[in-house]
């Protein structure tokens, strides 16, 4: 089995915008936390997609530090 398939990765936080989501994936780069932007746009050509909002991921062993600097910078 290699690294990757052990990789689980939970959602911390749900936003209305990719934009909100890129600025808390700074906050948490910022920290030392891995994060990814999780959104259906189309590449960015249809924003409308993100009606069902934009996911931030972070790798479950981060979850609970993720949420506690999300917290800390809300």
């Amino acid at each position: 089995m290699s690294d990757a398939e052990d990789i689980h990765l939970v959602a911390v936080a749900d936003f209305p915008s990719r934009i909100d989501a890129e600025i808390a994936h700074s906050a948490l780069e910022a920290s030392g936390i891995e994060s990814f932007v999780s959104g259906d746009d189309a590449g960015g050509v249809q924003p409308g997609l993100w009606m069902k909002g934009v996911k931030l991921l972070v790798r479950e062993d981060d979850a609970a530090r993720a949420l506690e600097v999300l917290d800390s910078n809300a």
